[in-house]
Formats: structure tokens, C-alpha cells, sequence
């Protein structure tokens, strides 16, 4: 039985740390019986509610409520914005030091919806191989703040900047994906929800964080960001 990580329950709200690779719930685009949602409802022994849903590949810190006025309350924070969600993306090439992108994205139904993130690059590397047409690969760790909650809204805006996160099978550079998994080990997308702070159904703010895992934070030490790697 796979027990997933708790990092915060209470008797209305359990957060865990999801691991890269299992989705939230089924769903028509993911009719997987493996979910977050079955692990935890028996990991608990009850009922579980999602409220907001990370991307299969996506690992970090997924809220449920424990109960229907609890999801209720929680679904209508997350939907007027005033949960705030940040997340580690390790990406090709050096963006700009901080910046903003507004971009509107197309949904599944082909409807246009609004969209935008902030980022903030917290470290770079460069290393002395070829890939591609350029003679080294470089590398940084962003920090990536979205304001609206759009589907891959994360992958697709840096991305739309030039600056891929590596490991994205979709909208990603396949020469740099096939470079750190041969180099590195890397075998997954390199996005991780690190922090996510909201409005308790209980009338207290929580914050909650997820360290980087495993996988991440040994690429993280193999480019020599030391804050952020295993062990540090």
C-alpha cells in the first residue's frame, strides 16, 4: 500500500506531499485507478475531498478537505485567488532575473481564459556539454508564483518564454529532456509545488511547504545549487 506523505491535518483539512507521477482523481483524461484520492481515503480511514489538482508529473503540496463545508470553503478560496501557491521549476537556459507573464491559454473546450504568473530565478549553472546547436547547457532554478490556476499554466508560460521546464514531454525541448536523463537520472518533470498558504475553514490562515524531493534535489547538487540539494 503506497502511504502518502502528510505534512498537515487537522480535523477539517489533511495536506500532502504529492509524489511526481500519480494524478489527483480520475477523470476523462486520466481514468487511472491509482489516485491520490483512493491512497488517502484509506490512508485515513474517511471520506477525502480534493480541492485543487496538480499535474500528474507535478510532486508538492496537494490540500483535501475533510468534509463537504470544508470543500466548499476551500474551493471558493482557491477560485477567488486567495490561496497563494509557489513552485520550483528547473528550466532550460537563463530568463531574466524576475518577471511577469500574461498570457491567456485555451482550455480543453477551446474556450480562452485569462492567465498569469510571476517568476524569479534563483540560481543558474552551465554545463561544459553540447545539446543542440550550442556548445554548452545551461540551467536555472526558478521560483514560479501562479496568479490564476489555468491547466499546465505553468509549463506552457515558460515555455511560451523560452524556457521550458525540463522533463516536459509536452512542451518541452526533447534534446535537453534526453540529455538530463542521461547525464543526471532525471526520469520525471522538474516541478514541485514547495509552499502552499490558505484560508482554514476555521478562520486561521495556514501555510504550509514541501521540501524538494529526491530527484530534484539531487540534479539541484549536481549543478552545485547547494541551498537546494539533498541533504543541505
Amino acid at each position: 500500500m503506497l502511504v502518502l506523505p502528510v505534512i498537515h491535518r487537522d480535523e477539517r483539512v489533511c495536506v500532502i506531499d504529492k509524489p511526481a507521477g500519480l494524478v489527483v482523481h480520475a477523470s476523462a483524461q486520466a481514468g487511472d485507478r491509482d489516485t491520490c484520492l483512493r491512497w488517502l481515503r484509506g490512508q485515513l480511514g474517511q471520506r477525502v475531498y480534493p480541492v485543487h489538482r496538480l499535474d500528474r508529473g507535478c510532486s508538492g503540496a496537494l490540500a483535501f478537505a475533510l468534509d463537504p463545508e470544508a470543500a466548499r470553503a476551500l474551493g471558493e478560496a482557491f477560485a477567488s485567488r486567495a490561496v497563494e501557491k509557489s513552485y520550483l521549476a528547473i528550466v532550460r537556459g537563463f530568463p531574466p532575473e524576475s518577471g511577469r507573464v500574461e498570457r491567456p491559454l485555451v482550455d480543453d473546450r477551446g474556450v480562452e481564459q485569462e492567465a498569469a504568473t510571476e517568476w524569479e530565478v534563483l540560481a543558474r549553472a552551465e554545463v561544459d556539454a553540447p545539446v543542440g546547436r550550442y556548445a554548452t547547457a545551461r540551467y536555472a532554478l526558478v521560483r514560479a508564483r501562479p496568479e490564476t490556476g489555468r491547466p499546465h499554466q505553468l509549463r506552457r508560460h515558460l515555455a511560451g518564454l523560452g524556457h521550458p521546464i525540463l522533463g516536459d514531454a509536452y512542451h518541452g525541448d526533447l534534446r535537453h529532456n534526453r540529455f538530463v536523463r542521461g547525464r543526471f537520472g532525471l526520469a520525471r518533470l522538474a516541478l514541485h509545488a514547495e509552499r502552499l498558504a490558505f484560508p482554514h475553514p476555521g478562520g486561521v490562515r495556514v501555510e504550509v511547504a514541501a521540501p524538494l524531493p529526491g530527484e530534484l534535489a539531487e540534479l539541484a547538487g549536481a549543478l552545485g545549487w547547494a541551498p537546494y540539494a539533498r541533504g543541505a
